[in-house]
């Protein structure tokens, strides 16, 4: 009986390895530079590692922070979802897909300065996509304002000296102005954000979209 007991638990265990490694196969050796340790440390949503030596808890388990420095200096096979089940890789990709205008190509951008401030990028994103129609708008393509935001320089609204600099802007302020209050939920957000009653519904739309 205790041989037959010894035989499950190793089976029952080789096969939440199997699936573990075949859930991280493409984010081998990932590395976690300053930046990201330092948002883990006070916004870690859910890590895994398979790495029998490094982990400090169950395979099916949420690792602590040293536990994410000790799996990635070992090398190990490690998760990270940062925001809703994606990893940083996933969430890129999905704001990559359907970004377009100026705003195209910068998924990158977009999720890493997010995180930086502990925002979420696909609220962000979806922010830009309907204050720009999706990067083509006149105030995104001649003052690089991709957020709405209201100032001089530009007609009336606020005038970047580039997209880049126009999209970090525009996160930054969302979260001085919003997330910093609190305000961090699409319907939190609106009222001051936006007159239109009609606007969170359109950041939904628009989140759905970068999510799907």
């Amino acid at each position: 009986m205790k041989i037959e007991s010894i035989t499950k638990s190793l089976f029952a265990l080789s096969i939440v390895m199997i699936l573990t490694g075949v859930m991280m196969s493409n984010i081998k050796n990932m590395n976690i530079n300053n930046d990201e340790v330092e948002y883990l440390a006070t916004n870690i949503k859910y890590v895994k590692s398979n790495n029998i030596q490094a982990r400090e808890t169950d395979a099916t388990s949420d690792l602590g922070l040293s536990g994410v420095k000790i799996a990635a200096s070992k090398g190990a096979l490690i998760r990270i979802e940062v925001v809703d089940h994606f990893t940083r890789e996933e969430v890129i990709k999905k704001l990559n897909s359907k970004l377009g205008g100026v705003l195209a190509g910068k998924g990158q951008l977009i999720t890493d300065t997010s995180l930086k401030y502990k925002v979420d990028p696909f609220i962000a994103a979806a922010i830009m996509m309907h204050e720009t129609g999706n990067g083509t708008s006149r105030i995104a393509r001649t003052c690089n304002n991709v957020g709405g935001q209201r100032g001089s320089g530009c007609g009336g609204w606020q005038s970047f000296s580039d997209i880049n600099t126009g999209i970090v802007g525009m996160i930054s302020n969302l979260y001085r102005n919003f997330y910093s209050h609190g305000l961090n939920t699409i319907e939190s957000i609106g009222p001051r954000y936006a007159e239109s009653g009609a606007w969170p519904a359109m950041i939904h739309y628009y989140v759905n979209r970068l999510k799907n």
